[in-house]
């Protein structure tokens, strides 16, 4: 068995986009001219974004950021990720994908990769977002609390 998460991704122009939009992959396999699968290792954190319509119009708009678990670790069934993942934030809609969208332009123009943010920033995002309330930025100084802290509490 397999201790990679691994996440199939599939591009049909105009109908179905799901892609990756942060992570460190660590393997990526062309299975297809449309589909390719790309694989994270345990503890990985990454966007995907699924994206589909119709003649009328999308249909589903969605953004999950998600963290790879190792063999035996609990996780959440998402579509397309298997085995499963531990679930940061997960938004659907347009304007909520939007606003995660821009929430992770605005990390890294702070020349942060968004795979290195505290998980619990990708939480408390979907929670404000949930209430209606505008999450607060992630900082320079929130995220070197968050290193030092993972130095000292691994």
């Amino acid at each position: 068995m397999s201790e990679l998460t691994r996440v199939q991704l599939l591009w049909l122009q105009g109908k179905i986009e799901n892609r990756i939009r942060f992570g460190r992959t660590v393997q990526e396999l062309r299975l297809d001219h449309y589909r390719r699968e790309v694989a994270f290792t345990p503890g990985s954190v990454f966007a995907f974004v699924r994206w589909s319509s119709n003649d009328y119009g999308t249909v589903l708009s969605r953004i999950n950021v998600l963290q790879a678990v190792g063999p035996g670790e609990a996780c959440a069934t998402v579509p397309f990720v298997a085995p499963g993942a531990a679930i940061l934030l997960q938004v659907f809609g347009w304007p909520k994908v939007e606003r995660v969208l821009q929430q992770i332009d605005a990390i890294e123009a702070l020349g942060i990769d968004p795979a290195d943010v505290a998980p619990d920033h990708w939480w408390h995002v979907q929670n404000r977002m949930a209430a209606g309330q505008p999450p607060r930025p992630y900082t320079d100084l929130r995220h070197r609390a968050w290193l030092h802290r993972r130095t000292i509490m691994p």
